[in-house]
């Protein structure tokens, strides 16, 4: 069984072998060739836009939130806007997404602490981003690395998946699992490193059958075999991109 990074709530991340740090840099390195055109799949046009649809994309898809964002941002440019925007034209623009009533509440609530409390703008800093209402750590690392160049690691449901799958961290708690593997890479490469795994999530390394068969990085990962591992039957699952 692979060693692998964990953390300590009282003594921090634990310092991973040097073995798992070269396993896990091969594989991204990998995942990066496989994947050269990984970037975040939310489209944007400044951190406002990027802040508002990462926090849309929740218990959706990014496709989805993409087809709203440009009668969204055509009738709220900015936070200012969409503070003082009616609820019920709010609702209706947001209402393919899903639970459209609790999703209106959060960006209501969202803009007027950005007017409230930062002028209007996004902050730069996690610190900052984190105080927002709907505004956790995973939307505040989105929102960071690819809007505002910072690196940051994002936690989400594909990228935890994964790095357990691949043997880098036995941890489930997102917090703890960054850490973990803020362990492993060096900061440059976190906002890189996130899409690659994400990108390889919703593509291949499914959670109910991943494609392990056409897997580009089967060979370290110590979970082959939880998927078809024939060529044929595995390139059958292989989706082009992220979900619909």
């Amino acid at each position: 069984m692979p060693r692998t990074a964990t953390v300590s709530p009282s003594s921090g991340p634990a310092k991973p072998d040097t073995a798992l740090v070269r396993r896990a840099r091969k594989i991204d390195r990998v995942l990066g060739e496989t994947y050269p055109d990984a970037k975040c799949e939310l489209d944007f046009e400044n951190p406002f836009e990027l802040l508002v649809v990462t926090v849309l994309s929740a218990q959706t898809t990014d496709r989805r939130v993409n087809a709203v964002r440009p009668t969204l941002f055509a009738a709220y440019p900015d936070a200012r806007a969409m503070a003082a925007a009616p609820r019920e034209d709010l609702e209706r623009i947001v209402g393919p997404l899903g639970f459209f009533r609790a999703k209106t509440e959060s960006l209501l609530k969202l803009s007027a602490a950005l007017v409230e409390r930062f002028d209007g703008q996004v902050p730069p800093r996690l610190d900052d981003l984190v105080t927002l209402p709907g505004v956790g750590r995973k939307t505040a690392n989105v929102v960071l690395g690819n809007a505002f160049d910072i690196p940051g690691i994002t936690v989400d449901t594909h990228f935890g998946r994964l790095i357990r799958r691949f043997g880098w961290t036995e941890e489930t708690d997102p917090v703890k699992a960054e850490y973990a593997i803020a362990e492993i890479f060096p900061k440059r490469d976190w906002t890189m490193l996130s899409h690659h795994v994400i990108w390889h999530g919703r593509r291949v390394c499914h959670a109910k059958k991943p494609a392990c068969g056409a897997c580009t990085v089967a060979k370290w990962c110590p979970s082959f075999g939880e998927g078809p591992t024939d060529a044929a039957e595995a390139a059958k699952l292989v989706k082009t991109q992220g979900p619909a």
